[in-house]
């Protein structure tokens, strides 16, 4: 029996399902024992989990609107603005002291980083080698981020990971089903396409495309481009000649302090990582070590959910894509190697005011506030006929088998604006092979390299408002909803081929719905 038919069960016995899972099992799951630790949590009553069960249910009448799917963040969904910043309001919950402090993240955001030494004390500290100045260059307007667009385009907002496989017996933190990996001894994590004057940025980026054609019923064709990616110009000899290559573009920001709220226990109840159900769906949490806490924890964020919490994840982005040093990344020169040495020797920009890091704890947790209170916009259109016959496809596709719709996150204390609400990111949190077509063929803790985390689909529909394109999946090769579906394989091959084959407008309706999204 699996979990993800829980809530699909009456009350009574929804609450009795996850022992008898477990007791079914020869041993604890690879995730026992893991705890939301970044989070000041009020254990649920036994009411309230009733509650949550009956709100959660999955649905079996389409005839009309569900109660509250309008509002997609709960208390902190916003009103959808019509123009560029619908992605950049803070949550409609927030007090007005902590609307003070979004602003100030904000501006720590945007904030353009300078070549240290400088006279701007705040903001210096850039590079030496970096992707990007500020958050916002690759966040632009708190959306997606995107492939270079032609010749004249550059890469911001998108780079190159890289990694080496490591031996057999690299464990460091003992976490189960672990898949061992190494930075590049040269490139480090990340390939960074721009440097400071008197250092040699690491690569440019190259990418080709081959287009692909697809037949779709009704006598309709679809045309993929099936990318082939490069790291060329090498600004410090050749890569490891067993690098792994992943690209990357920044993803949406919105809804991330309520993705961070969601139980880990309601994340992993859902988790089928031996198709029990036999729905050719598999799901399973990626489980990573905190820096912070010195423990493993489960992985939330990023497009491989390498990161569990959005302090850490932030941290890591400010080393890694800008080369600003913290008090998670302390050193000065970011993400340099040991073999880029006149990297290392480099003046940077820690100073005593921020206790020697480029940016202290009080201005990583600014922006780290800000990313967490970034307010989802509610659905338009839900009771359009199309949008609602969507959803019934979107329903009757199992497409919710992995883009869960909804959950109730945890009642926390000193932080209503994330405490116990009824939000729909239509995500499971939890990692899937979808197939080769997508692989990256690098593993990042956990994930293998055919391993995604399923990407929330709140917001989808804003796209092209707010980031002037329709570029999707983690490396942005769809140039549209139909191509992002067209591309799943792995564990969504039926789904993928179940579209290809619909009547022609429930296709349409289908893309309808997740545009209402």
């Amino acid at each position: 029996m699996n979990s993800r038919l829980l809530f699909a069960l009456p009350v009574s016995l929804a609450f009795c399902l996850p022992a008898i899972i477990l007791a079914d099992q020869p041993e604890p799951p690879a995730w026992a024992g893991l705890e939301d630790l970044h989070l000041a949590v009020v254990p649920r009553t036994a009411e309230e989990r009733e509650r949550i069960a009956v709100v959660t249910a999955l649905p079996t009448d389409f005839s009309a609107p569900f109660a509250f799917e309008e509002n997609s963040g709960g208390a902190a969904t916003v009103r959808p603005r019509l123009n560029a910043d619908a992605f950049s309001q803070p949550s409609a919950n927030l007090g007005f002291d902590e609307q003070l402090d979004f602003r100030v993240g904000n501006g720590l955001f945007r904030r353009l980083w300078v070549t240290p030494p400088a006279s701007t004390i705040a903001s210096d500290g850039l590079g030496p080698l970096y992707n990007a100045r500020s958050c916002q260059r690759c966040h632009l307007k708190d959306g997606r981020g995107h492939p270079p667009n032609g010749p004249e385009d550059t890469a911001v907002s998108m780079f190159l990971r890289i990694s080496i496989p490591g031996p057999d017996d690299f464990n460091p933190h003992e976490i189960a089903d672990y898949i061992a990996s190494l930075p590049d001894p040269t490139y480090g994590e990340q390939l960074q396409d721009f440097s400071l004057p008197g250092h040699e940025a690491e690569y440019s980026l190259g990418v080709t495309y081959d287009e692909i054609e697809v037949p779709l019923s009704g006598g309709e064709t679809a045309t993929l481009r099936r990318p082939t990616y490069t790291a060329e110009n090498l600004g410090y000899g050749p890569l490891h000649p067993d690098a792994m290559l992943s690209p990357r573009v920044a993803p949406q920001m919105i809804g991330l302090g309520l993705l961070e709220a969601i139980p880990a226990e309601d994340i992993l109840a859902w988790a089928d990582p031996d198709d029990l159900d036999n729905d050719g769906i598999s799901g399973r949490p990626n489980i990573v070590w905190s820096s912070v806490f010195d423990v493993p924890m489960l992985g939330r964020f990023g497009h491989k959910a390498g990161n569990p919490t959005i302090l850490e994840q932030t941290a890591a982005a400010f080393a890694g894509d800008i080369g600003i040093s913290s008090p998670i990344h302390p050193d000065g020169w970011g993400e340099c190697t040991e073999a880029q040495i006149t990297c290392r020797e480099a003046l940077h920009g820690g100073d005593a005011e921020q206790n020697g890091f480029e940016i202290d704890q009080t201005g990583l947790d600014l922006v780290t506030f800000y990313s967490r209170n970034l307010g989802v916009p509610a659905r338009r259109d839900v009771d359009d006929p199309q949008v609602l016959r969507g959803r019934e496809v979107f329903y009757a596709t199992n497409c919710t088998g992995c883009h869960r719709p909804n959950f109730v996150t945890h009642r926390l204390e000193g932080d209503p604006a994330q405490s116990f609400q009824l939000i729909w990111p239509y995500t499971d949190m939890l990692l899937h092979d979808m197939g080769e077509g997508l692989a990256d063929n690098r593993p990042e803790g956990r994930a293998t390299g055919a391993e995604w985390r399923t990407a929330p689909l709140w917001g989808i529909g804003l796209t092209e408002q707010v980031s002037d394109h329709t570029f999707f999946l983690h490396d942005g090769r769809a140039r549209n909803l139909l191509e992002a579906i067209l591309w799943h394989g792995g564990e969504a091959q039926a789904q993928r081929d179940a579209v290809v084959a619909m009547p022609p407008e429930d296709r349409a309706a289908l893309i309808r719905y997740l545009e209402s999204l």
